[in-house]
């Protein structure tokens, strides 16, 4: 018998499958603001109106007692008008600085595209992230190759590909680009005060001022190499605005030595670590850093223009995760939780991003007793420690969290706002699927149809 969901409140109409959005139809560049499509208030309420509509619409067609293996396994909504909305944001606040986006963040060919027709260009780190791009027809000029330290042969790929866009934050570096790809482009990556981010890039990337105006512009000099600009990244998930504000200072002490040494500087780079969440904060200490150290008649003078490779600000609001209740296990005489809970999802697959991203997912009750309970505001009363599918005692998605609703075996949980870091870090650890589903919606079509 196929499984329903019992609604509290009138069924509402199914979305059509058929109704995404069409690339081909979209124009948009990202300096053409009239072309920005407006999401009014309602986009919210439009947006979690088609994600609930999705979720219904798949998980009524599973029939839970005689489906096929796997056709119960997690899955994702992705509302495309969410990445559409942190395009109008980013316009909004920053309309001088052009997105490339991280597509370490979320490889999905979709957002890729979408992105792509809305003007925005790419942060590649690897050959397998350049190819991506170009595979879709993208044109190299789009990619700024953000790794600062590359393997030989990447390095020769993004030449043949013309790539011509890199960072360096070490002598090394030089000489491989010398040797490999000389007439690449080259931002020097500068490190950054990033001790609150959600994940510290500093430890690992970066050259002090000295070892940049001491060692890396004077090689690059003698080398004859073309070094375009200054990058940094302050972090991922960054919360202290003020290392912003020290980096753009730092980058303009850089920018005066490499013009009175000749290098053609052109090209700022502020990396990323940006969220929705804190946008108007950390993109005002932005704005206030150029206009500081980089003014309108020093920009002018050299043409410079204003970059940054945001990932999680473009997709982490426009996913959400669906999971299945396989196994429960009351817990008695317990004080902190009612009782196990496991899941067809965990750390090993799309919710890494407890261990390598530093999240902590919420937890929300879909289904129960085939009630519908999206966004469904309840009391949390009854605690659960929620577990992944694997054999692993380290696949923990949360150790307690409290719930709605004394949910059961073959209940549905889903996760909000899951879009970066997850699903592009997956595995198939003990054979379990490492890519989920992905169903599409777009409010911002919606809206502009209302």
């Amino acid at each position: 018998m196929t499984h329903s969901i019992i609604q509290d409140e009138q069924p509402y109409e199914l979305i059509n499958k058929d109704s995404y959005i069409d690339h081909n139809q979209v124009s948009f560049q990202f300096n053409n603001k009239n072309n920005i499509q407006h999401l009014n208030e309602e986009s919210t309420t439009s947006s979690s109106k088609l994600i609930e509509q999705a979720l219904i619409e798949h998980i009524s067609s599973i029939d839970h007692e005689e489906c096929e293996a796997g056709d119960e396994d997690s899955f994702f909504v992705c509302d495309l008008g969410e990445v559409i909305k942190s395009i109008e944001i980013w316009q909004k606040y920053l309309p001088n600085i052009l997105p490339h986006y991280a597509v370490k963040c979320n490889t999905n060919i979709e957002i890729i595209k979408l992105l792509s027709n809305y003007g925005i260009n790419f942060d590649c780190a690897s050959k397998t992230e350049i190819d991506t791009i170009l595979n879709l027809g993208i044109d190299p000029s789009r990619i700024v190759y953000a790794n600062p330290c590359k393997t030989n042969s990447f390095i020769r790929h993004a030449n043949q590909s013309q790539v011509n866009l890199t960072t360096v934050d070490n002598v090394q570096e030089l000489y491989k680009l010398k040797k490999y790809h000389p007439n690449c482009g080259i931002l020097i990556r500068i490190i950054t005060n990033d001790e609150t981010a959600q994940c510290r890039l500093s430890t690992k990337f970066g050259c002090d001022l000295t070892t940049c105006i001491n060692e890396l512009l004077p090689l690059a000099k003698e080398l004859d190499l073309d070094i375009k600009g200054v990058a940094f990244h302050v972090g991922s998930g960054a919360k202290d605005f003020q290392s912003i504000y020290t980096a753009i200072k730092d980058a303009r002490i850089v920018f005066d030595e490499a013009i009175s040494m000749g290098f053609n500087m052109k090209i700022l780079d502020i990396g990323g670590g940006f969220e929705r969440e804190t946008f108007q904060e950390s993109s005002k200490m932005v704005q206030i850093a150029i206009e500081q150290f980089f003014n309108t008649e020093f920009v002018n003078q050299h043409e410079i223009k204003f970059i940054a490779e945001p990932g999680r600000f473009m997709v982490a609001n426009a996913f959400t995760l669906a999971t299945h209740i396989i196994a429960r296990r009351d817990i008695k005489d317990s004080q902190e939780v009612d009782a196990m809970l496991y899941v067809n999802d965990g750390v090993y697959g799309n919710m890494n991003c407890i261990l390598f991203d530093h999240q902590n997912p919420i937890p929300y009750v879909l289904t129960h007793e085939n009630k519908f309970y999206y966004n469904h505001q309840s009391a949390k009363n009854f605690s659960f420690s929620i577990w992944g599918p694997t054999c692993d005692g380290l696949d923990c998605v949360a150790k307690s969290s409290k719930l709605s609703h004394d949910v059961a075996v073959g209940d549905w949980l889903y996760f909000p706002n899951l879009g970066a870091y997850t699903s592009a870090a997956t595995t198939q650890f003990n054979g379990f699927k490492g890519e989920a589903k992905v169903i599409y919606v777009n409010s911002a079509s919606s809206s502009s149809s209302q």
